[in-house]
C-alpha cells in the first residue's frame, strides 16, 4: 500500500525535561482548533499520559510515535494514517530533543523521528532567569545535528512581556515564534508516574481552554503554521502488510479492556491492530462493574491500580469473575498495573494489603523509589498467547511496585526471558497460568505484529474450545 501526501506537520521538542513541552505543546493545539483547525496529535516515545492531555485539546486520540519500539516503517506509516485529513499535525517530543535509548546515537530519540518525518522542530526552552544565554542555547541546538532543522523556539516561563522583548532582542539564530509565561495555578496535576490522566476530574476544562487562551496571546501563531506548512510531501512508501490497519475486518472474536481511572494505558496502535485483526474491543471497569461483558479474552493494561487499591478490593464481585474466567481457560494477556490486579494483593505504602484476584501468587508491593525504567526486549521461552517459543517483541517499564513472593510450585511458570535495553543480564519474567499471562513490560506490538495476531488467534480457540458441545 503506498501513501503520500501533504501533512503540515511540526515538532515540539525541548532542551530537557520539565521544561514545559507538553503544557506548550496543548496550548498549541487548543489555540489552532480554536482557529478551526483539525489536528492530529503524537507523542514521540512510550509516554502513556502526555497523550490524554493532547487529546482533550485536540478533541481526538493522540498516537505514541516510538523509533526504538516501532521502527521507521511502523512510526511513519501509523503517523500517516492519523494525520489523514488533518489541518495540520503536532508532535511533542520526549525528554530532550537529542535524548536516546543510546548515548552515542539518536535512535528512540525525538531527533530521529524529525528526521523521519521530515519534520521541522520547534524547541521549548525555560527561559525563566534567562537572557543573551538564549542566543547560546539556539546555536547548540541548530547546529548539533545538521538533519534536523530546529526551526524556531518557544521561550517558556517568561517573566513578562519585557523578558519576551529582551530574549528577541538577542536575535538568536533560531527566530523566537513566542512565549508562555511563569504561572503555578494553571499548573497540570502530577503523581509518582508523573502527570495524572486528563480526564475531566483531574484537569479542568478551564485549564485546557486557559492554556489555549495564552497560546493565542503569547505564540506567533501564524510563522508557527506556515513552519508546519513548509514541510515537503511525506513520502511513506509501501507499507508492508504488517503495518496495513484494515479496518473493514469483521470481528470474530471479542476482547474485554479493562478501561477506568484503575486502568488506562494502552497503547493505541496495539488495540488499532487487535481491530484491524477482527476483535471487536469492549472496554470494562473493574473498579465499577461487578460483572464481564460477553468476551472471549482480557487485556489489562498498565495504570494506577495502586492507587484504586481499596475500590478494586472492595468489587469483590468482579474480581471473582475474573478469576472464574481464567479458570474456565479463558484468555487473559495484563500489563503492570495488570499485573498488580492479577496477584493475591496490592500492599500500599501505608503497607496496608488489599487483597485482588490472586491468580498469579505473590504480592504487588509499592515502593518511594523507581523500581525499573527503561526500554526492554523480550524473547519468550516456550509457546504462549502471544505466540510460539522464541517469539521476540520490544516493550518498556516504568514502575515504582516489585511482585513478591511469586515461585513456580508447579503452578506458575515464567516464560519471558527479558533483556534491559541499557545493559544487564536477561531475567526471567512473564507470568503464565494456563491462559494467563501478565508482566511488568508494556509491549508495543510495532515491534512484532504477529505477537497482535497469536492474541486473537488464542481468543478465538479459547471461544471454541469453552463453548459447549452441540
Amino acid at each position: 500500500m503506498a501513501l503520500s501526501g501533504k501533512i503540515p506537520r511540526v515538532v515540539i521538542a525541548a532542551t530537557g525535561s520539565g521544561v514545559g513541552k507538553t503544557t506548550a505543546t496543548v496550548a498549541l493545539i487548543g489555540a489552532m482548533r480554536a482557529r478551526g483547525l483539525k489536528v492530529a496529535a503524537f507523542k514521540c516515545g512510550p509516554d502513556y499520559l502526555d497523550p490524554t492531555y493532547h487529546e482533550r485539546a485536540a478533541g481526538v486520540r493522540s498516537h505514541n510515535l516510538d523509533g526504538w519500539m516501532m521502527g521507521r516503517d511502523a512510526v511513519v506509516a501509523t503517523f500517516a494514517r492519523a494525520s489523514a485529513g488533518a489541518d495540520i499535525a503536532v508532535i511533542e517530543g520526549m525528554m530532550g530533543l537529542f535524548d536516546s535509548a543510546t548515548p552515542t546515537g539518536d535512535d528512540g530519540s525525538t531527533a530521529q523521528i524529525a528526521k523521519w518525518l521530515d519534520a521541522p522542530v520547534i524547541l521549548v526552552t525555560d527561559a525563566s532567569g534567562v537572557a543573551r544565554t538564549i542566543a547560546a542555547v539556539a546555536a547548540g541546538f541548530a547546529r548539533f545535528d545538521s538533519a534536523v532543522r530546529v526551526a524556531a523556539m518557544i521561550c517558556n516561563r517568561v517573566g513578562g512581556r519585557g523578558h519576551l522583548d529582551l530574549l528577541r532582542a538577542v536575535r538568536p539564530e533560531v527566530p523566537i515564534v513566542g512565549g508562555l509565561p511563569a504561572t503555578t495555578d494553571l499548573a497540570f496535576p502530577e503523581r509518582h508516574l508523573g502527570l495524572l490522566m486528563a480526564d475531566e476530574s483531574n484537569v479542568p476544562q478551564r485549564l485546557i481552554d486557559e492554556w489555549s487562551r495564552l497560546a493565542a496571546e503569547w505564540l506567533d501563531l501564524n510563522p508557527i503554521i506556515e513552519i508546519a506548512r513548509s514541510t515537503p510531501d511525506l513520502e511513506v512508501g509501501n507499507v508492508s502488510s504488517s503495518n496495513r490497519i484494515n479496518s473493514s475486518a469483521r470481528p470474530h472474536c471479542r476482547i474485554g479492556v479493562a478501561y477506568d481511572a484503575a486502568f488506562h494505558f494502552y497503547y493505541e496502535d496495539n488495540l488499532n491492530r487487535l481491530r484491524a485483526l477482527g476483535a471487536e474491543l469492549v472496554n470494562f471497569s473493574p473498579i465499577h462493574d461487578r460483572e464481564l461483558p460477553e468476551v472471549d479474552g482480557l487485556y489489562l493494561g498498565g495504570g494506577y491500580p495502586e492507587a484504586f487499591a481499596r475500590e478494586l478490593s472492595s468489587n469483590g464481585a468482579m474480581l471473582s469473575v475474573i478469576r472464574s474466567f481464567a479458570g474456565r481457560q479463558g484468555v487473559i494477556y495484563a500489563e503492570c498495573g495488570g499485573l498488580m490486579y492479577l496477584t493475591a494483593a496490592i500492599r500500599t505504602l501505608d503497607g496496608v494489603q488489599w487483597p485482588m484476584a490472586a491468580i498469579i501468587s505473590g504480592v504487588a508491593a509499592m515502593s518511594n523509589r523507581l523500581q525499573a525504567i527503561g526500554y526492554v526486549e523480550v524473547e519468550t521461552r516456550a509457546d504462549s498467547i502471544l505466540g510460539p517459543a522464541h517469539t521476540r517483541f520490544r516493550g518498556h517499564q516504568f514502575r515504582h511496585s516489585t511482585l513478591e513472593g511469586a515461585d513456580s510450585g508447579g503452578r506458575i511458570d515464567t516464560v519471558y526471558s527479558v533483556v534491559p535495553r541499557w545493559g544487564g543480564a536477561p531475567f526471567a519474567e512473564g507470568y503464565r497460568v494456563g491462559n494467563v499471562l501478565a508482566s511488568y513490560v508494556h509491549a508495543h506490538w510495532a515491534s512484532n505484529p504477529a505477537v497482535a495476531e497469536a492474541l486473537v488467534g488464542a481468543c478465538v480457540r479459547s471461544r471454541v474450545a469453552r463453548q459447549p458441545a452441540a
